[in-house]
């Protein structure tokens, strides 16, 4: 895709959406069974299970990211490792948010108790990641984790050479010890997040499904393809998944198709509903694969699980 015609595309598609909202379109966008149609208005496919793995390692990794807050990242995050771990796969969960949200969604406490974090591991070189490296409760699970710390880092990264790089580098002698390593980006797209996007193969995008989630997404791939093209040309959108999403409002049916419309098949064919059980989850510091394994929060990231893996099967 040439560079600036994603985010040209995604600023048409932005004030469309805004128009049909406000004159509250009569076309509804559902699930149509005679068509096996899902959410996103596509044949749903059937995903296998993954085969087991003989061997792990070396690790995609894959930025959870978008500069708008509250859109599901660290949700996503916590949980679609969960499930990847669930399937045999050996993951790396790596905190990149000054606030610790996904530290605490794991139920690691107050993230300023920490001794050492993703902070010390970027500024000091005598920490290596063994030394921050926690366990999350979840078999094949593990945590990088962080706190307010990291702040700091942003600006004392400003004057280091080769400062796009330095998670790059901290994490690569991770790569052999796990299939995925996943790092939930803070809501900004400043040095931390450009860090994050240099080091990863690909980049998860979560959008809520509603208007103003999709306003940021063209400065999100104005980003994304600086990146490409000044310091990872390697780097790729593995997918756009619809959060927080809601069939019984018309508004929330058309935001999807609209991102449906301007991303095609990037588009996860897996959605994630808008329900309280992941706050409860997170109250209580677990994947909502092990609060609530049985709900509707759990299945849609094991269909996600399977879906991505799917999909990174055919880039590996």
């Amino acid at each position: 895709m040439r560079h600036g015609v994603a985010a040209g595309k995604v600023r048409e598609l932005v004030t469309s959406t805004k128009e049909a909202a406000e004159q509250v379109l009569s076309a509804a966008i559902e699930t149509d069974p005679r068509h096996a149609l899902g959410p996103t208005q596509r044949p749903v496919p059937k995903f296998p299970d993954p085969e087991p793995l003989a061997e792990h390692g070396p690790a995609r990794i894959v930025s959870i990211c978008n500069q708008k807050g509250g859109v599901g990242k660290t949700t996503t995050t916590i949980n679609l490792g969960a499930a990847l771990a669930e399937q045999g796969r050996r993951v790396l969960l790596v905190d990149f948010d000054p606030q610790g949200a996904l530290s605490v969604g794991l139920g690691k406490g107050d993230p300023r108790q920490l001794d050492v974090t993703v902070h010390n591991l970027l500024l000091e070189p005598d920490v290596e990641w063994e030394d921050i490296v926690l366990e999350t409760g979840v078999d094949g699970m593990d945590l990088l984790p962080s706190n307010i710390d990291l702040s700091g880092a942003e600006v004392q990264l400003v004057h280091e050479v080769g400062r796009e790089y330095i998670l790059s580098g901290v994490l690569k002698p991770a790569i052999e010890h796990y299939d995925y390593i996943m790092i939930d980006c803070q809501p900004s797209l400043g040095l931390l997040t450009i860090n994050a996007l240099a080091a990863s193969a690909g980049v998860l995008v979560p959008l809520e499904c509603e208007y103003f989630a999709m306003r940021g997404v063209a400065l999100l791939m104005e980003t994304i393809e600086k990146v490409q093209g000044r310091i990872n040309p390697t780097l790729q959108i593995d997918g756009f998944l619809g959060t927080m999403y809601d069939s019984r409002t018309l508004h929330t049916r058309e935001v999807l198709g609209r991102i449906v419309e301007a991303f095609g098949e990037k588009v996860f064919h897996t959605v994630i509903n808008r329900t309280v059980r992941f706050p409860d989850a997170t109250v209580v510091g677990e994947p909502i694969t092990v609060f609530d394994p049985s709900s509707m929060g759990a299945n849609a990231y094991r269909e996600l699980a399977k879906e991505v893996l799917e999909r990174w099967s055919h880039l590996e």
